[in-house]
């Protein structure tokens, strides 16, 4: 059993990461136990920068440049937050190493394992417990899209590269199959926030 975990919830635009990430930190609160959570890329403050550089739909980076942006974001989380609060608090993370590989290799064709390599070196001993896969339907993926009222660069990828991606994901998800708890939106959002509930304090 883990006391304190490190949790990830991954998935593509519109598949409901984030907003799910969010009411696990609100549940903990209620609880009274202590967590930390962050997001990918961003974090702290030096990720937040390099968030908005990454984003912004003035950027024209190249698929290669844009991997070792998502890095550094990621090296400046795991040496300013992560490796301090590391099995001393619960981590929750909005997307994490996983989500280089799907986007990245998956999505844009990157070499595999230079990816892998790279999260290696970054991460060493960091290891995650427990990851949410939040899988949608390419129609609520475009609907949900549609809301958004401030679409950025990543929001404004075709439907093809968003499949590439999640069935990445899925992939992925196949070869940790004891780590990774598919949520699926086709079921209501109370039914996978107890799933999520429960998954969590089994590790508790």
């Amino acid at each position: 059993m883990y006391n304190k975990p490190l949790i990830v919830f991954e998935g593509i635009e519109g598949s409901g990461k984030t907003l799910h990430s969010k009411f696990l930190a609100s549940y903990l609160k209620k609880k009274k136990i202590k967590f930390i959570k962050l997001r990918e890329p961003g974090g702290n403050i030096n990720s937040e920068r390099i968030r908005k550089l990454i984003l912004s739909n003035k950027s024209k980076f190249n698929k290669i440049t844009d991997l070792f942006l998502y890095l550094a974001a990621r090296n400046e989380n795991l040496e300013n937050l992560i490796k301090k609060n590391y099995k001393k608090k619960i981590i929750i993370i909005d997307r994490f190493i996983d989500s280089t590989l799907a986007y990245q290799h998956y999505g844009m064709g990157i070499d595999y394992k230079l990816i892998n390599n790279l999260n290696y070196y970054l991460t060493k001993k960091i290891k995650i417990d427990l990851t949410f896969l939040n899988l949608v339907n390419f129609k609520n993926l475009k609907k949900r899209l549609s809301k958004r009222k401030n679409l950025n660069r990543y929001d404004k990828f075709n439907i093809k590269f968003y499949k590439k991606v999640q069935n990445g994901y899925m992939k992925i998800s196949k070869s940790k199959k004891k780590k990774y708890k598919i949520i699926d939106t086709n079921k209501t959002i109370l039914e996978n926030r107890q799933i999520i509930i429960k998954n969590v304090m089994s590790l508790l």
